[in-house]
């Protein structure tokens, strides 16, 4: 029975690649959107990877500048931190994900949207929040809370195993952990620890579309950026390369 349009969030990962296929299969026409927020991926492979699944269309949206002028640098001039602990990194991408996930609902006349965040994080109250205070009409399909998909999915095994089951191309093992390079941050994460190492912001101008200016930062700011960069062998690494 078809339930209607549904825009996806849509990473090319385990998980949002297992939902394309589950909400399909639950009667939704899915389209899948793709945010370039800065992450190192092969956006033709993903957008193939998709249809492939079956989504009937894929919007691929590159909002580098977006991101940084409106996202990263009042973020940056605000001090902004989560509990007054570290800079905000992936946070930071989420309002403006669920700002065009809703331009794209609006332009393929739908209500309806979902997204692969988990329970374990803020992501659903900041995808779901930003949704809703655009359009308070929006009905968003959130997965991990579904009974019927949690009693389905327990874990990564369960969902490698569906992929398998449906062919559905996937770079993912059964240890529980990931970590994703965006070009504000790195993000990592296992069962026992959820950290992230910030880049240097002047690298950003050279991940970014077009060189911007650098404006006014504050300094608490700025000596945070500099200590990471200047502490992590992992920026060291990938500078050298």
């Amino acid at each position: 029975m078809e339930k209607g349009k549904v825009i996806l969030a849509y990473s090319g990962g385990l998980d949002t690649s297992v939902i394309l296929k589950w909400l399909m299969n639950k009667g939704f026409h899915v389209i899948c959107f793709v945010g370039n927020v800065g992450q190192k991926e092969d956006f033709e492979a993903i957008e193939k990877k998709a249809l492939q699944t079956g989504a009937s269309k894929v919007y691929v949206e590159d909002l580098r500048e977006e991101f940084i002028v409106n996202y990263i640098y009042p973020a940056l001039r605000a001090n902004a931190a989560y509990e007054g602990r570290y800079l905000l990194g992936t946070t930071l991408s989420r309002p403006l994900l669920a700002k065009k996930l809703l331009e794209i609902a609006m332009k393929e006349k739908t209500s309806i949207v979902s997204h692969g965040a988990t329970g374990k994080g803020n992501d659903q109250v900041r995808f779901e929040l930003s949704c809703y205070a655009l359009n308070p009409n929006i009905r968003c399909v959130t997965p991990w809370r579904d009974p019927e998909f949690i009693s389905e999915f327990k874990g990564r095994t369960d969902l490698i195993n569906y992929a398998q089951k449906w062919d559905i191309p996937v770079k993912a093992s059964k240890k529980n952990h990931t970590a994703r390079m965006k070009i504000y941050c790195t993000s990592a994460m296992r069962p026992e620890y959820s950290k992230i190492l910030l880049i240097d912001l002047l690298k950003i101008s050279f991940l970014c579309p077009c060189r911007l200016k650098m404006p006014r930062i504050g300094k608490q700011s700025l000596i945070f950026l500099l200590k990471a960069a200047t502490l992590s062998r992992w920026l060291t690494r990938m500078t050298a390369q």
